[in-house]
């Protein structure tokens, strides 16, 4: 197989399964975006929306648009930045880790189920390899 068929392959598995993993989300009606930056505020700890913005490579307009709705849903807490009076620094919350647990568990749990069911252990332990290498990928 050449290096295009594999890219596309792998293109197009990725996506399907990226597409059946959103359908396992819990009925939280928060949007790609707010799950993504709260994700990343629960690993990068607290930060400012311009870092955010750009970490998340969005606009810093759709940053402040998606905060805004986490904050208003208590699931992000926005303080004062502690040096520049003119800045904000945005955490994640108790409630926001409490929405993104729940949302990583269910879909975990769905994955682990269908892994269980429908793979042997050889196929496994290549599923294993496989995650190895798309994470190289993807960085």
């Amino acid at each position: 197989m050449s290096d295009d068929q594999l890219a596309v392959e792998v293109r197009e598995a990725v996506s399907r399964l990226a597409r059946r993993l959103r359908q396992e989300r819990p009925p939280h009606e928060l949007g790609l975006t707010s799950l993504s930056v709260l994700s990343r505020l629960y690993r990068l700890g607290p930060t400012g929306p311009s870092a955010l913005a750009a970490a998340e490579n969005v606009q810093p307009q759709t940053m402040t648009r998606a905060l805004a709705t986490l904050v208003e849903r208590g699931l992000v807490a926005r303080e004062p930045h502690p040096t520049d009076g003119r800045q904000t620094v945005v955490s994640i919350t108790d409630a926001g880790r409490v929405v993104l647990e729940e949302d990583r568990s269910r879909r975990d749990a769905w994955l682990a189920g269908v892994i269980a069911e429908r793979l042997t252990p050889v196929e496994r332990e290549f599923l294993g390899a496989a995650a190895k290498l798309l994470e190289a990928l993807a960085r």
